[in-house]
């Protein structure tokens, strides 16, 4: 294990980490930071299969500031974020209806908008830079635990075929994470939203061309959407100007069994915006061929748990609370995930591993269910507008950004309530 980052004496907890998205790498990280002994193990075979996807995503002050208490990497993330605390909204057919500025959230924290490959790359490579055992090409195949017998109390996974213990397994899978069914007691399948979101990203040589766009990109970064019936459509760029990106929601009319994600065409984009403006128009048809995805937006019912039966395995990130890109709050949750679960095993002890997952659980359950109901209220307000009222008060349509979700330290609200929320779960338990 390296020794150059800031830990607190090894706590003896072996923890298994299951995938390696933004989630697992965070709890990886924290539970390093802890000084608990961490595996991590990823299907993907390697780092490139791992982080080569890309599109836009986002870390609110919320998320931000875990990033700040592993060294080194916040400022390697803000070299390539975009730079700009503003989003200029537009009506879809081109006229300019309001600017909301993000610039007060400054005291909050950090706020990083980047290329998710890059930005995970940053997370994975500081991850291998502490010493933590990451095994790529290991596929988990069924997880279990006891807490008693022979082994003593313990979780674990069969990876490859081989059975691997720990204290507490940490099931970062995503939506269709294996270690629900433990959780669960049964399997469930994910639903389609409705909705699906085409997402490009790209470098900006051929827009700065273009008269009608360049001024997105020739004076530095910028940050507009577009909003229409059952439609927003949201493009910013990135690195000076010299790339950038674009996405939009739409009705998706395929079957989620099919495929979750495939190869995007423009010509196929812009049926999807049939009367809106030029400038949206011209930028689908400027993406280059090979840049453009077509992803659909799947969703679970909340669970009644996130964690197993005997309290050794626990679901985080996507695995236990799939997020709505309009709530701009699912990868900031999947962080704080990591951070008070890492939190609670160091507070709990080795010996008391279910009494932590169920204060990671008590800790989590409301104020992530309530972070994720602000997707679908975000993309009402916009597909549902009544521009009667939005050219009298603009401000309708701007994004909710509240101090309780985005002024949050999530370390500091897991030790200062830990004690509490202990109590209140043991109580519950005396109860039963």
């Amino acid at each position: 294990m390296a020794n150059n980052f800031p830990r607190l004496p090894p706590s003896g907890i072996k923890v298994i980490v299951v995938g390696a998205g933004f989630a697992g790498l965070a709890a990886a990280i924290e539970c390093d930071r802890k000084g608990h002994s961490v595996t991590l193990v990823e299907k993907a075979d390697n780092v490139d299969e791992l982080t080569r996807i890309g599109d836009i995503i986002s870390f609110d002050p919320n998320g931000s500031k875990a990033f700040e208490r592993w060294p080194g990497v916040v400022d390697q993330m803000e070299a390539i974020a975009r730079q700009t605390s503003w989003l200029d909204l537009y009506h879809h057919e081109g006229k300019f209806v309001t600017r909301q500025s993000f610039a007060h959230e400054k005291a909050w924290g950090r706020r990083i908008n980047g290329h998710r490959g890059q930005l995970h790359n940053i997370i994975y490579q500081h991850a291998r830079a502490r010493g933590i055992d990451i095994q790529l090409g290991k596929r988990v195949q069924d997880y279990f635990e006891s807490d008693g017998g022979p082994e003593g109390p313990h979780a674990g996974v069969v990876v490859n075929g081989e059975r691997v213990l720990a204290d507490v397994v940490i099931a970062a899978e995503g939506v269709r994470s294996r270690g629900r069914k433990i959780v669960l007691g049964f399997d469930e399948n994910p639903k389609s939203s409705g909705y699906a979101v085409y997402r490009a990203w790209f470098p900006s040589d051929e827009v700065k061309k273009n008269p009608m766009l360049k001024h997105l990109v020739e004076d530095g970064d910028t940050h507009q959407g577009f909003i229409g019936p059952d439609i927003h459509f949201l493009c910013s760029s990135l690195k000076n100007g010299s790339e950038i990106n674009w996405v939009f929601t739409h009705i998706d009319d395929g079957n989620i069994e099919e495929s979750w994600q495939f190869p995007g065409k423009p010509e196929e984009a812009l049926k999807y915006l049939d009367g809106w403006c030029p400038l949206v128009h011209e930028l689908v048809k400027s993406t280059p061929p090979g840049r453009l995805i077509d992803h659909k937006l799947v969703y679970r019912d909340p669970l009644p748990t996130f964690i197993s039966p005997k309290a050794r395995i626990c679901l985080i990130g996507d695995s236990a609370h799939p997020f709505l890109p309009t709530s701009i709050q699912g990868a900031s949750q999947s962080i704080e995930d990591g951070v008070v679960l890492a939190s609670c095993l160091e507070l709990s002890g080795k010996g008391n591993i279910p009494r932590a997952l169920r204060a990671y659980e008590k800790l989590r359950y409301e104020r992530v269910h309530r972070a994720q109901a602000m997707g679908p209220k975000t993309r009402e307000r916009w597909h549902k507008a009544d521009w009667s009222k939005v050219w009298k008060n603009p401000e309708m349509i701007h994004l909710s950004r509240e101090p309780w979700l985005l002024n949050f330290d999530a370390e500091r609200d897991a030790y200062n309530r830990y004690e509490e929320v202990v109590a209140a779960t043991e109580l519950v338990k005396a109860r039963l």
